[in-house]
């Protein structure tokens, strides 16, 4: 009787599996016999690599939604936190009875921005801000430090907000009338306007305020509609 023969998992393979072994005391049914002879356990590396390799297929298949998801949680995220800066300045304007502001400046071809209060009671003023009479209460930031691959600006030609005239690639996108921000008066109210970001993906959001009410919205550009989106 051959006692070299094992299984495919590494163990002994049944004694009347074996060529030429007599079969067990207690006779089994033939049935039984020939389905554990014919399918014993375990895998063979042909069947390990053929597994592996559906495995990869599949994960290179599901790798561009995937990052495709990650793109859109990023430029979402950059949205409320712009939105989250613009309702924070709003309570301090509102607390402290002073104008508070979120201020950009062209950086290379980026922006930074950091918050100012105003320092004479005059409201925030370009050339106060120059001079420090207005005081800047934060660190300057950029949005792509904290969300990598989002910038402020209008990547592509989109379609208006609410009917407006359509916006061209690179153009302005921080629009509050003729102010290089938002500023919101000790009332709690703000000169409507929206500041535009996009990933380099090509996904395109804007933080919509409207200054009566502070009221503050964030969309998306929906390229198959050609339509803004509340996100």
């Amino acid at each position: 009787m051959p006692t070299g023969v094992r299984s495919r998992q590494g163990g002994r393979a049944p004694e009347h599996c074996l060529r030429g072994a007599p079969g067990p005391r207690k006779r089994e049914p033939d049935t039984a016999r020939a389905r554990e002879c014919a399918h014993p356990e375990g895998f063979t590396l042909i069947e390990a690599a053929v597994v592996l390799l559906l495995l990869g297929a599949s994960a290179a298949l599901a790798l561009p939604s995937m990052r495709s998801g990650l793109d859109g949680m990023r430029a979402a995220g950059a949205a409320r936190h712009v939105a989250a800066l613009a309702r924070s300045i709003r309570v301090r304007a509102v607390t402290q009875s002073v104008h508070v502001g979120l201020r950009f400046e062209r950086e290379g071809d980026g922006y930074r921005y950091a918050v100012y209060a105003d320092g004479d009671g005059d409201g925030l003023r370009a050339r106060d801000v120059r001079s420090g009479v207005d005081v800047r209460l934060t660190d300057f930031e950029r949005i792509g430090d904290r969300f990598p691959g989002v910038r402020i600006g209008i990547a592509a030609d989109v379609t208006g907000i609410a009917g407006r005239e359509n916006l061209r690639a690179g153009s302005d996108p921080i629009r509050f009338g003729a102010a290089d921000g938002l500023t919101f008066n000790p009332l709690g109210t703000a000169t409507s306007g929206t500041l535009y970001l996009h990933h380099r993906s090509g996904r395109q959001l804007a933080v919509r305020l409207l200054g009566a009410t502070g009221r503050i919205r964030i969309l998306e550009f929906d390229e198959d509609t050609a339509t803004w989106v509340t996100r």
